[in-house]
């Protein structure tokens, strides 16, 4: 398979599982069993609003839904398997409306004078969010 750069498959592979499946799927898998500590720790935001809450909630439930795969997609680019580079698809996909969602989401908290996180860490999560999105994208649309 033709490679965007030398070794994207390994790259993208780790970036997604330490991306996509430990922050996303097991740190929201982490709050949807016991959000309290999910919040102790710094997963979730001290302080959120019960409205925010709700919407918080329902995204650790998406994510823990279909955030498995991203480990299978990471290590079948890791491996540089074909079933990898057509899996990859989704945490793509995926991570790129979260890099998207994140930035207006938490762009709108601090409108309404609610700033949970610093705006140092707005910025990391989105650039990281964008970033393994896109360049999952590209090995994926690259593998044909």
């Amino acid at each position: 398979m033709d490679q965007i750069f030398p070794y994207a498959n390994i790259i993208v592979g780790v970036l997604v599982i330490i991306i996509g499946f430990i922050f996303h799927w097991i740190g929201q898998l982490i709050s949807l069993l016991d959000w309290d500590y999910a919040t102790k720790i710094g997963l979730q935001e001290k302080g959120l609003p019960p409205e925010y809450k709700t919407y918080e909630h329902g995204i650790a439930v998406a994510d823990v839904a279909i955030g498995w795969i991203y480990g299978i997609a990471g290590a079948g680019l890791i491996f540089n398997t074909h079933w990898g580079h057509q899996l990859v698809w989704i945490p793509g996909v995926v991570l790129l409306y979260h890099s998207i969602s994140f930035w207006f989401w938490t762009g709108n908290q601090k409108k309404s004078g609610h700033q949970l996180r610093p705006d140092s860490l707005r910025v990391v999560w989105f650039v990281a969010n964008l970033v393994t999105g896109v360049l999952a994208i590209l090995v994926a649309w690259n593998a044909g």
